[in-house]
Order: structure tokens, then sequence, then C-alpha cells
């Protein structure tokens, strides 16, 4: 029978294709008698097992086989990794595994806290080591917590950063596996890792080190002291200091941040004794070994215990160059976010919001134009600094309502793995706001089916103001550089077709719920936490409250910004009339501008631009993508593939477009159906879709190419299918 569980240190633990290459190198140190940390190896014929009686083979293939993993976009690789960990987080552990884990841990876990790693088949080879790929869980004090642990680190085999390399690692669903190395934790005074040789430099070697847990520096909550040695005689070149602000510690459960005290802010982690001491380790295990190591280390109580080993090696996570490490550097933990939400509220969207509406109060027509090239300028200037703060702080926040449903699941366990959204929604966005707006204006055109702002009378009438002041507040609807119609024009085009569409009713706002049922998921949530974490809890549902709402409101905000920009480059385009005709550019801001201060100033030509090629004779009927929103609708496709597209959507419509952003979804209340090339169940899209009750398929390839207007399609939103009907 195969083993489940078995002994550090024993000769079957050395077995990496039994227990993984961690476990196996742990086993070779300590017969080495390398002091490492007591504990045991739940091998991989326990990962089979629970998988086999959970039925969890259907859903790792299902998820992973929507469309190639090289074709999939990291937010698709998320959505598929989550419902796989809601999978593994839901099922029931199996008696012999129960049996084996409890003979195991007997008297021995009494009064000790444990860490849970992964020794996966994959990781830590001499190859290709993939540092940061997996789970680990710090500071686990009972059984249900080592249970709980267990499945998620299992559930890591599948991991969003395991789908993006899985071609490197060549992972195969059929024979994937991982093992699990249990241990006891040391809780040092200063932690970190060394490496034997630095692959940057390879005369040195390099030490890491931080005061308190490892898991500080891994997460990037604290930044370490770098020591660099010489590698041969590990002489001390230099030390690089980081700021010492606090620590991670070991918490009543799991690990949380501790202040430093005055006295340990301005002294190091290390003395030069014990950099000396690591450095004695590290080139020892090289030894062992036979190659340069990468290896993690902990000091308490003066004595040095190393935590784990891996060959150095240049193919770590993040050290690729790729959209991969952008990707990935998105996954903050709770301490990092809960610093940016701070930030984020209290000064950059205040700040963001007084600027736009400052550039906003200045009317182009009223600038000469030495003026008025000098307001492009600066509108250029504002909308590059807050596109720039967009990306290095508001990506990376919205991305907080990833982790958040990933604590949800872990800890409601719900038979929906999106059952957070509907928490989150109750945090009302901007873009939900303004079309509601919509939707009131829409009620007042149809009690006025004569009333036409166009005609020359109708100007500065009530309605007039009112789309005006819906215009300034929300950024007016989707333009890009100034190439759509006017907008006036065309969100009363909208309006009209709202107006007669008898949607006002049903449709005033989001199909949202009930502020009883979003009680009933928080109190749920609240209710999964311990007495003593359930602050933790609501700080984090606020967090995630937050960043769901940053997810749309950034781009409502982003958008004035770019709004205004088109707006003074129109009025310079006007005043330039036949300089910005023929293939003249007129699009460059920085141009634009000195064109309008020197009129000897040839603008550049414009480079021939590319419209979308369509390909004829594509008869696809069945499309597979993700779902998104859940149902079935069947209706006439509209294909938007410029923003100017959507002010053509008419009632009842499927709409069809390669991204829906938070500047496009005032045609939601208008459409039956949606269906996006990009995927995810976190897009846009699919967020708004869920706001309405819509169904969604996201993550359709090719859709706007393999779809035209007309065609008659029926979205599942179930199953994930987009089927055109054609003769």
């Amino acid at each position: 029978m195969d083993p489940i569980v078995l002994p550090l240190g024993s000769p079957e633990a050395g077995d990496s294709k039994l227990c993984g290459n961690k476990a196996a190198a742990l086993s070779v140190m300590i017969g080495e008698g390398i002091s490492v940390p007591d504990g045991f190896v739940i091998a991989t014929p326990a990962y089979r097992l629970f998988v086999k009686e959970n039925d969890l083979e259907g859903i790792i293939v299902m998820e992973t086989a929507r469309k190639p993993l090289d074709q999939m976009r990291w937010e698709e690789m998320w959505d598929a990794s989550l419902r796989i960990r809601n999978g593994f987080m839901r099922g029931r552990l199996p008696g012999r595994i129960e049996d084996a884990l409890k003979n195991q841990l007997g008297s021995w876990m009494k009064g000790k806290s444990l860490a849970v790693r992964s020794s996966s088949l994959l990781e830590d080879a001499a190859g290709t080591s993939f540092a940061g790929l997996h789970e680990s869980v710090i500071n686990v004090r009972n059984f249900q917590d080592l249970v709980e642990a267990l499945l998620s680190v299992w559930a890591s085999l599948w991991s969003d950063a395991v789908l993006a390399y899985a071609r490197e690692l060549e992972l195969e669903k059929s024979d994937a596996a991982m093992a699990v190395v249990v241990q006891e934790l040391v809780e040092g005074e200063s932690s970190g890792v060394a490496f034997g040789v630095d692959p940057s430099g390879r005369s040195r070697s390099i030490i890491e080190a931080v005061f308190g847990l490892n898991k500080g520096m891994v997460d990037g909550d604290v930044q370490p002291d770098r020591w660099i040695l010489d590698r041969q005689s590990g002489e001390v070149l230099s030390i690089e200091r980081a700021e010492h602000e606090r620590r991670v510690i070991a918490g009543r459960e799991g690990t949380t941040f501790e202040k430093l005290e005055d006295q340990d802010k301005d002294r190091l982690p290390l003395s030069e004794q014990q950099a000396g001491e690591i450095f004695g380790a590290v080139r020892k295990v090289e030894d062992i070994f036979g190659s340069p190591q990468d290896m993690e280390w902990t000091i308490r109580d003066g004595s040095l215990y190393l935590l784990q080993s891996r060959p150095v090696t240049t193919g770590r996570i993040g050290e690729d160059g790729d959209r991969r490490s952008f990707d990935l550097s998105l996954r903050k933990s709770f301490n990092t976010l809960s610093e940016m939400s701070g930030r984020i509220t209290e000064e950059l969207i205040p700040g963001m919001i007084s600027e736009a509406d400052e550039i906003s109060a200045t009317d182009p027509a009223s600038l000469d134009d030495g003026e008025l090239a000098g307001e492009i300028m600066e509108r250029s200037r504002l909308f590059k600094k807050w596109k720039n703060i967009y990306w290095d702080d508001f990506i990376p926040f919205a991305h907080g309502v990833r982790l958040f449903g990933r604590i949800y699941n872990d800890r409601v366990k719900p038979d929906d793995p999106y059952q957070f959204v509907d928490l989150l929604s109750a945090s009302e966005t901007l873009s939900v706001k303004r079309n509601r707006k919509l939707v009131e204006l829409a009620g007042e055109l149809a009690d006025n089916p004569d009333l036409n702002i166009l005609e020359p009378d109708q100007r500065h009438s009530p309605f007039d103001k009112k789309l005006e002041e819906f215009i300034s507040d929300y950024g007016g609807l989707s333009c890009e550089g100034g190439g759509c119609r006017d907008e006036k024009s065309g969100l009363l085009s909208l309006l009209r077709e709202l107006a007669g569409s008898g949607r006002l009713t049903a449709g005033e706002g989001a199909k949202r719920k009930s502020s009883s049922d979003t009680d009933r998921l928080a109190e749920k949530f609240l209710e999964s936490f311990p007495e003593e974490e359930k602050e933790y809890a609501s700080e984090l549902l606020e967090i995630a409250r937050e960043s769901y709402r940053i997810r749309d409101d950034d781009n409502i905000y982003l958008g004035r910004f770019e709004r205004s920009l088109n707006e003074v480059m129109e009025e310079g385009k006007k005043r330039l009339g036949s300089r910005c005709g023929g293939s003249a550019d007129c699009e460059d801001p920085e141009a634009l501008a000195r064109a309008l201060r020197d009129p000897d100033y040839t603008l550049p030509e414009k480079e021939a631009g590319s419209e979308e090629i369509r390909e004829a004779g594509v008869t696809a009927r069945q499309l597979r993508g993700q779902p998104a929103g859940s149902g079935i609708a069947r209706g006439t496709a509209r294909v938007a593939i410029r923003s100017e597209d959507l002010f053509d959507v008419r009632e009842g419509e499927i709409l069809v477009c390669d991204a829906i952003d938070p500047n496009m979804t005032f045609v939601i209340p208008l459409v039956a159906g949606i269906v996006e090339r990009r995927g995810g169940m976190l897009v846009h899209g699919a967020i708004v879709a869920r706001e309405y009750g819509l169904p969604c398929v996201t993550g359709v390839a090719d859709a706007t190419r393999v779809i035209d207007t007309g065609d008659s399609v029926t979205v599942d939103g179930y199953d994930g299918l987009v089927i055109i009907h054609r003769d």
C-alpha cells in the first residue's frame, strides 16, 4: 500500500518522486547532520487519493481546457484556479489520510505551531526552481487548521502562477501531484535567504535578512538588508541596509506585523559572525548537492536552522521580464492592501477629482492660440500622470478583490465560487450610479417624446442642462481620441432607444441583491472567523468593497482627464483647419501645440492605420468561453469594434466586443446578453452582467471576428457557450 505520511529524514522521504524535491532535499540535509526543524511529509499518494475520492479530476480538466493555457489571459487563469481551489476546499479528507495524520501527530503537535509547505514534483528541481509558485501556511495550531492548510497547499498546484508557467513546468494534468511538508515552526529573531552564488555576479554570494519571520520578505511587505560576500573567502564586501520599521511574527492564528522597538530600528538583523555562519552553511549544502543553493534560514536563540534549500537557477517567478511578472505582482497581501487603501481613498482619489474639476472649468474656446497650446500640454501632462498612477496604484489595489474572493471561498465554502461578488456589489460603483441617472433621463424623454435638444429652441433648456451636467459629472460616454460622434447627439440617440424600450420600470438600475441578502452574506462571512479575528475580517471586507469600487471608478475618473484632453485637442484641430487635413497628424498633443504656436511648423504625416480585417467564410456555430453571468438569452448580435459603435445598440441585442470598460457600460440597460473576447469573472463586462442579471460569456477567442452584427446568437452563461444560428 502506498505510504501516506513519512518522517522527514527517513529513506522514503528522500525519494523526490514520492515526496517532492523540497522534502527530499530536507531529508538529505537531516542525514548530513544539518539542523532542520522536526517534521514529516504527506506523500503524493495522499494527494491522488483525495483528488480521486472527491471527483476533482473532471473539474481540473474542464477548467484548464476551455482554451489552450498559452492563449489564456491571467484573469482567465485566475478564474480557472479559483474554481479548482473551491473544489479542493469543499472536499472531504478520506478516512485513510485523516487516520494517518492523527497517528503521526499523536502528542507531537501538542503546544507546537506548524509550518505547512508545498513539496511539488515540479518545484525546486535543478533546471527550474520556480520559487513562489505554491502556497505555504504558517502558524498552524490545531488539527482542523492543519487539514485546511493541507487542502490549501494541494490546491495551489493549480494556482494562477502554475498555470501561467505550465509550459515551462511541463505540467501534465494526468500525473501532476503535490506532497506537503509539515514542520515545527521555528520563530526566529531574524530570518532570510542565502544565495551561494549571485546570478548577476558569479564571484559573489548574497545573504538577505529581516527581523522576525521570512514571510514578510517573501510577500514583499518587509524589505531585507542585503549582504554581499566574496564567494570564495566569505569576506563581507558590502551591506545594503533597508528601512527597519516592522517585522512579521506568529499571531494567534497565521501571522501579523509588529512594529520594531527603537533600539532594533538602528541595528542589523545579523551580526557579522552570524553572516559568516550562514555563508558556511550555504557552501556546505552546495557541497552536498553539487550545485550553488538558494537557501532559506532562521536564527532562534543564537542557533541557525535551515528551512529549505533549492538550486540557484534563473527560472524564478518574477525575473523573466514578460507580462506574467507584472500579472503575478498584483497578488498583494492584506497588510499591503490595507496600506494602499488609505493612500488611495484619502490622497489619490480626492486629488484626482480636484485636478479634473480644475481643468474642466476652463473653456477652450475662450483661450487664444498660445494659451490653448499651453492648455493642451498641461492636460496631456495630467492625463499621463494619472494614467501612470492608475497602473502603479489603482490596478494593484483593484486586484484586492481576488484576495478577498479566495479567503471568502476558503472560509464559507459556497457552491458558487463567485458568490462573494454579490456581497461586494453592495458597494455601488460610479458606472451603476451613472446608468441609474441615464434611466432617469430616459424617463423624462419618454414623458416628452417631442423633445429634441438639437433644435435651436431646445438648446439651453432644463433638459439640455441636465445632459450637460451628466457629461460633466461622468466624463461623457466612451469616446476615443475625439473620434466618436458628437457626445450629446449620441447620448440623445441612446436615451430615445431606452425611452422606447419598456425597460424604464424594470431597469431603474442594476438588478441588485436586496440589503437583507447582502447582510446575510456578510454575516455568514464574519461568522466563519473566531471572535478574536472578527475585526480583521471586517477590515478585509471593507478593503474588498473599496477595491471593488476602484475597479470601476478609477476608469471613469481617468476618463475625465482623457475627455478634457480630447476637448482642447478638438478645439486646436478646428483652428488649424486644413493644416490638419489630408494625411497630417493632429493626434499628437505635442505636435498640435507646436503647430498652434508656430504658423510655419509643418505637422508630421500620420502613419497609415490598419482597419480590422474580417475573414470571410468563418462558419463556426458554437464558441466556447468562460461562464461569467448565469442565464440564457437569444438575440441579434451587435458587434462593437469602436467605442462609437455602442451608440447603435438596440434593445434586446447581444453585445459582442473585445472588452468592456466602465466607460462603456451605459448600454447595459438595453442589452440581453454580453460576449467578450477578454476573459475573467472579474473583468468589467462580467461584473456589470452579474449586477444586471444578464447572461455573459467571456474569453471567447476572436469573438468580434467570428460573429457579425445581425447574426442570431444564443448566450449560455451557465456553461460558457455562444451559439451562432446560421442557415
